[in-house]
């Protein structure tokens, strides 16, 4: 019978001392942890010990060498496999530089997943790519005329080879990932080995990882939160991990809890969503979470209602509130950014929106705030170990406490650049070394606080108004019926004018959807005080990331080229509604 690998290794444990994947390997195949793979069910169906992990990944590296020039760019198709994890460091020993490519998201969107391919193999000028078997005809047509070598991610199509290996050196590169969900303007955001084993160094130190601690994960394996933090920062410090895939925790995702619950892991991260609707389809059963001491939340805005449902519903499971961590981070920083202190929860400030919007300055909320101006923001903690933040206006002036501004962040973990078509690399750091990460937010008592994203800043006759503050006010006025909203501006240029917001409705009754119109109308309004287009779509309509993630400026793409249903279920004229 199969057995997992155990969280308790032979060998001495050692963190943060290593300078490459290949070193990091090496040591850790020397005991007897390793990855272990799971169904949609929760059943075991492989086990890869990091032992076993290495012979494969230099016998394939071997291959690889044979019929690639060092230093060239592999695509691999990122699903959640052993193939993928062999082939992955097979690259670092072959020194061929891997890059993980989402598998397909959804069934109707194949020309869409196509154009994404081709686009990622022009910019990182891939000299070949591997995919699952199951999908390699979709991506032959992807690069059908192109000069990409197309194979099994099994390697079945390498020659048999015993060639000398030349594993990346501690000054190398890594990877390239690319942003989640780039399709017209693919970003590709080198990893160096520094880079990597800098930010696995600071997670490692963040999270207090310890000798007998267990990760399990349903993150994707093309995104920085699955690839570094539950993927490559495991092995670095000799930990086992439980894998599912991403499709299996959207269909079950009561399955992640239940490896957490038998396998007694330590660590496990997902975005907001992850725990909500972990919460909303638990249908109850045995559950013993009290080992779960680092429940990780990144990817996007920490939402605190989610949490709250899932601490409430899995507290007789033995799951304590106390165990959250929020943190923030993105791919540019490798992933880590900042951690929130462990064992104290979830630190929630809640600010006056309106004053916020008019001075950017995060006033608490007072007893005669007004309920649709008190908002909710969470505290992400402290910089990563080893790294520096600060909060600036757009003159680069420091701020202090609750004056919002543009996040900046230094450190060795910051990406060397990304690559462009036309321009090649291009540094993502300034002279001094500090990378603008685009997001907007406000210190807390030494803590950073996330408001939004810069570009998503919304300017109306000189008032600044965050999206978020528009579609939390969609949500709560729509309540069950609203999945989720997204809000952005149109200009001239876009042969449209004004803030538009787009609702995915779940109700086909044409008199609800037009009260929910008239409602949200309303109550957007009241909060901020803007003219709004309010438009139902339908659900899963909005475009959002590998991690979950609403993409705001996609879905605007998305908007002006026509491509949402805005009349199902309710006359064309009864959906917008200009205030």
């Amino acid at each position: 019978m199969m057995t997992a690998t155990p969280s308790t290794s032979t060998i001495k444990y050692v963190r943060g001392a290593f300078q490459t994947l290949t070193g990091a390997l090496d040591y850790a195949a020397q005991g007897v942890t390793g990855l272990n793979f799971y169904s949609t069910k929760g059943e075991l169906e492989f086990v890869l010990g990091y032992r076993e992990l290495r012979e494969r990944a230099m016998n394939m590296a071997a291959r690889l060498v044979a019929v690639t020039p060092a230093g060239c760019r592999v695509g691999l198709i990122a699903d959640t496999s052993v193939d993928f994890s062999v082939m992955f460091y097979a690259c670092q020993y072959a020194g061929v530089l891997p890059v993980p490519i989402s598998m397909p998201t959804a069934l109707g969107g194949r020309n869409l997943y196509e154009d994404q391919i081709a686009q990622i193999s022009q910019t990182a000028n891939l000299h070949s790519m591997m995919a699952p078997d199951n999908i390699l005809s979709v991506i032959e047509e992807a690069l059908a005329g192109s000069s990409v070598e197309v194979g099994s991610l099994t390697g079945t199509h390498l020659p048999d080879g015993t060639a000398a290996l030349r594993p990346f050196g501690g000054d190398d590169m890594c990877y390239i990932q690319f942003s989640s969900g780039s399709t017209s303007t693919p970003k590709g955001i080198l990893g160096s080995q520094t880079s990597v084993t800098t930010n696995c160094r600071a997670i490692q130190a963040g999270l207090d990882a310890c000798e007998g601690d267990r990760i399990a994960s349903w993150l994707p394996m093309y995104h920085d939160m699955g690839l570094i933090g539950q993927f490559i920062a495991p092995m670095l410090a000799q930990l086992s991990a439980d894998y599912i895939s991403p499709l299996s925790f959207a269909r079950r995702p009561a399955t992640w809890l239940k490896l957490i619950s038998e396998n007694r892991a330590t660590h496990s991260y997902s975005p907001s969503f992850g725990y909500e609707i972990s919460a909303k389809r638990w249908r109850g059963g045995d559950l013993d979470l009290s080992s779960w001491r680092v429940a990780g939340i990144g990817g996007d805005m920490v939402r605190p209602e989610a949490l709250e449902l899932f601490a409430s519903t899995f507290a007789d499971s033995g799951f304590s509130p106390q165990a959250f961590v929020p943190s923030y981070g993105l791919a540019e920083a490798t992933v880590a950014v900042s951690f929130a202190p462990l064992n104290e929860g979830v630190k929630t400030d809640t600010i006056n929106a309106h004053i916020m919007r008019e001075i950017r300055y995060a006033t608490p909320a007072s007893e005669i705030t007004k309920d649709a101006e008190k908002r909710d923001f969470v505290a992400c903690g402290r910089a990563a170990p080893e790294h520096e933040i600060k909060i600036c206006d757009d003159a680069g002036k420091r701020l202090g406490d609750r004056s919002v501004g543009r996040i900046m962040f230094r450190g060795e973990s910051v990406s060397p650049g990304i690559l462009d078509d036309e321009k090649g690399l291009i540094p993502l750091a300034d002279e001094d070394g500090w990378l603008d990460t685009g997001d907007l937010g406000y210190w807390l008592g030494g803590q950073v606080v996330l408001t939004g994203r810069h570009k998503d800043l919304i300017l109306w006759n000189g008032k600044n108004i965050w999206p978020q503050d528009i579609e939390w006010a969609a949500q709560k006025a729509g309540g069950r019926h609203i999945s989720q909203a997204a809000a952005f501006e149109l200009t001239d240029s876009d042969r449209a004018d004004g803030i538009y917001l787009l609702a995915e409705c779940k109700s086909h009754n044409d008199e609800i959807r037009q009260t929910l119109v008239a409602d949200i109308t309303s109550n957007v309004r009241q909060i901020v005080g803007a003219p709004v287009s309010v438009i139902l779509v339908p659900s899963r309509s909005l475009i959002v990331t590998s991690s979950g993630k609403l993409s705001r400026q996609r879905t605007r793409r998305k908007f002006l080229a026509g491509s949402f249903d805005v009349s199902a279920g309710v006359q064309q004229e009864a959906l917008a509604s200009t205030i």
